[in-house]
């Protein structure tokens, strides 16, 4: 009879020890080890079989590479986020909220591919066969080349892979599903270890790629054992307010293309659809002469975005401060604070600071700094920045307005959107195009370039 073996399991990056502590011995975290038991499974239920040959090294020039290596979607904003499309072969992980759309994104994902590359494999591990029919009939996603299996086995799910050989692999998700040759409940570390690298072998060998499901904490992080996001080539979170229209798919590791690429979907009755231009989505309900508001180009993975950085200042005579962003680290918030108080001259002693960017985007660069600025300063000038202009740089400790890559490519997102003039760094260099550029070297002269003197100089009590 095989031996049962117990050991301990960190969760947050999957180390094993023989023997409980308050401190994982690997990564040092605190009071992450859980106890599991392992039954080894029945002898020739897994592995190779006895007479299989092992894999020989090879030279990589004689590798084999695939004419087609990418299952490419009818969204562009899919394949923007992965790199061009679905690798064959490859495991990829999307996680995000309850509710969100996760489920509602890859049945869209899914019947892209079944028009496409062939037969889409649906395995769920939480909803029932019908419930998913009801999904895919609100969705228009009703196709025969769409093959339902509701199964939380991993074995039945492994199986169904091997004998369909489908284009695609949708799991949904990888918290629900069990491993049968593990003691542990579903969701636990080592069964969601287990379940995953089971399945990263099935996509390697097979070349079928699959796409798993995760739940996400309260802390916004995937559920489950940190070493899952190591084991997966891509690693996608879908973002947005359940109250609003807009979801963002946002990829945090890809093995296959860039990392922080984003694309931009809206949500209806009728599912999600994507958002071809999303700056002019994100700025077409601005107004142009709002104090307060400043845009900027960023930059999320490679393509340039405008978007709307609003900021308000109230009066507060009590002890206590309150400084909000939403959208913005609140870290780098209170040190720009700190920048436009000494370096900009605007008493904020006695102000509540509100920061927002509009449309529920997340803007983690730090070429955004001058623009909430600027929107800091309309706010205690009481006037809106003129009409068609945007600000770009970085805002040191000392004042100074630092250059930002990729200069150009925003450049010429903003001409193309009509906005007429740039603030920019000293220095900096890129076409302006059809901008006209204002050079600054610190923040107390790009103020004085974004309020020239004939406009006024109202200050708010």
């Amino acid at each position: 009879m095989p031996k049962t073996t117990t050991t301990f399991v960190c969760r947050e990056c999957g180390g094993e020890s023989l023997r409980w502590a308050g401190q994982c011995p690997h990564c040092r975290a605190w009071n992450t080890l859980e106890e599991f038991t392992v039954k080894p499974a029945a002898a020739g239920r897994r592995g190779a079989p006895a007479t299989a040959q092992p894999n020989r090294p090879v030279p990589i020039t004689e590798v084999e590479v695939d004419d087609e290596p990418r299952l490419r979607l009818a969204w562009d904003e899919i394949n923007r986020v992965l790199g061009g499309g679905f690798v064959k072969g490859s495991l990829v992980l999307v996680g995000g909220e309850p509710g969100v759309g996760k489920s509602t994104l890859l049945m869209h994902a899914a019947l892209q591919v079944s028009a496409r590359h062939g037969a889409v494999l649906y395995a769920s591990a939480e909803e029932s066969a019908r419930q998913v029919r009801m999904r895919a009939s609100r969705l228009g996603a009703l196709s025969p080349q769409l093959l339902m299996l509701a199964e939380n086995d991993v074995d039945v799910v492994i199986q169904a892979i091997e004998q369909a050989r489908p284009a695609l692999a949708v799991v949904d998700s990888i918290q629900t599903v069990y491993d049968p040759a593990v003691d542990s409940a579903p969701g636990s570390v080592t069964q969601v270890r287990e379940a995953t690298g089971r399945l990263m072998r099935t996509a390697k060998e097979s070349g079928v790629p699959v796409v798993l499901v995760g739940h996400v904490t309260k802390e916004g992080a995937i559920a489950g054992p940190r070493v899952l996001e190591h084991m997966v080539d891509t690693v996608l979170y879908l973002e947005g307010e359940r109250r609003l229209d807009f979801r963002i798919l946002r990829s945090t590791k890809n093995r296959f293309g860039a990392t922080d690429e984003i694309g931009i979907f809206a949500m209806g009755e009728e599912g999600l659809r994507e958002v071809e231009d999303p700056s002019a989505v994100l700025l077409a309900e601005m107004s142009r002469a709002a104090t307060g508001t400043a845009v900027v180009p960023v930059l999320e993975g490679t393509r340039p975005l405008l978007v709307e950085i609003q900021s308000l200042l109230s009066k507060n005579d009590g002890p206590m401060l309150r400084r909000t962003a939403n959208g913005f680290d609140l870290n780098r918030v209170h040190m720009l604070l700190a920048v436009i108080e000494n370096r900009g001259s605007i008493n904020l002693s006695q102000k509540d600071v509100f920061i927002n960017v509009a449309g529920g985007i997340r803007v983690t660069e730090t070429a955004a700094d001058l623009g909430l600025a600027l929107s800091i300063a309309s706010n205690h000038r009481n006037l809106p920045l003129p009409e068609g202009t945007i600000a770009i740089g970085e805002l040191g400790l000392a004042g100074e307005v630092r250059r930002v890559s990729q200069l150009e490519r925003r450049l010429s997102e903003a001409a193309r959107r009509g906005f007429t003039r740039a603030i920019i760094p000293r220095g900096a260099t890129g076409a302006a195009g059809p901008l006209r550029t204002l050079e600054v070297r610190d923040l107390a002269e790009a103020i004085s370039a974004a309020f020239p003197a004939h406009i006024g100089s109202g200050v708010a009590s």
